[in-house]
């Protein structure tokens, strides 16, 4: 197999065998993979071509690679390797046998809010981690949080990874045009960062709390066909409660979603574990 481009014959670095495609967006493709050397199951995302001759994108792309991979904990994706094969560049990560919160969105309207606090909690749990080593998510939406079991899956125990860590870091200062893909995830993204400032641990609050209320409403808080409407919007217009969507909701955690949705970082919740607290304490019908 050795020598051929990696796409064409299906080894990658003489080790992952692709096994198919588990999905693919404008940056990259990603494939499930047999590791050949630990004989185990992993996902191999490989950088879309027209980045791998990205000099300066490939150099950010493989230290954000590299500083995740310091990353340990059950609730984020696990990154097993970086290599580069045929000038192709590509990351070996811990393969999740689950759903995207795209995907169960896509399902299902809304969820319970049980579930759905479970899975921002667990989300948080692993973002706490990550920013008490320095490293911000900036991309936290619901194709980014893979989720296993539970009510959405098999029924068993709900288990939550939050995937693609400081990817978009990489891509921040790019010299890509990526217009679609802004728009795509605009909705998520923290007023400070829209505007261009440096990503806080707020700014992850912020769009995990984007997320919630998705998961619990079945939309998103602000509407808007572009950057700039949405940004008009989100300045002049407040969200309407979660509770107005979805009567399931109590009222405290309606107020504790709405929290970290504010657009001063200032308002929000600090911390990704204060933001879990908010909202078990909503879901219990106490006060955030």
């Amino acid at each position: 197999m050795a020598g051929r481009g990696a796409m064409q014959g299906n080894v990658i670095s003489d080790r992952y065998e692709l096994d198919g495609r588990l999905g693919s967006g404008g940056m990259s493709s990603v494939y499930k993979a047999t590791d050949h050397v630990l004989e185990r199951t992993v996902a191999v995302k490989v950088l879309a071509e027209h980045l791998s001759d990205d000099e300066k994108f490939v150099a950010r792309f493989r230290r954000e690679a590299l500083a995740v991979a310091r990353l340990i904990h059950p609730n984020i994706v696990q990154v097993f390797d970086t290599g580069v094969d045929h000038g192709q560049h590509y990351i070996v990560m811990e393969y999740v046998d689950g759903r995207s919160g795209a995907q169960i969105l896509q399902t299902s309207r809304q969820i319970e809010p049980e579930a759905a606090v479970e899975i921002a909690a667990q989300a948080c749990a692993g973002l706490e981690y990550a920013h008490r080593q320095g490293i911000i998510h900036r991309d936290v939406k619901p194709g980014n949080l893979m989720v296993i079991g539970g009510p959405a899956g098999d029924g068993g125990e709900m288990a939550v990874k939050l995937t693609d860590f400081g990817i978009a870091r990489a891509t921040e200062q790019s010299r890509l045009t990526q217009v679609g893909s802004v728009v795509g995830t605009a909705a998520y993204l923290a007023p400070e960062q829209a505007r261009g400032e440096e990503a806080t641990p707020a700014s992850d609050v912020y769009a995990l709390g984007v997320v919630i209320y998705q998961l619990l409403t079945g939309r998103l808080p602000y509407e808007g066909s572009s950057l700039a409407e949405l940004a008009i919007r989100r300045e002049n217009e407040q969200p309407l409660p979660p509770t107005s969507y979805n009567d399931a909701v109590p009222e405290t955690l309606s107020v504790a979603v709405l929290m970290a949705l504010e657009n001063d970082p200032e308002l929000r919740f600090s911390t990704a574990r204060s933001l879990a607290d908010a909202l078990r304490a909503g879901l219990a019908g106490r006060d955030p």
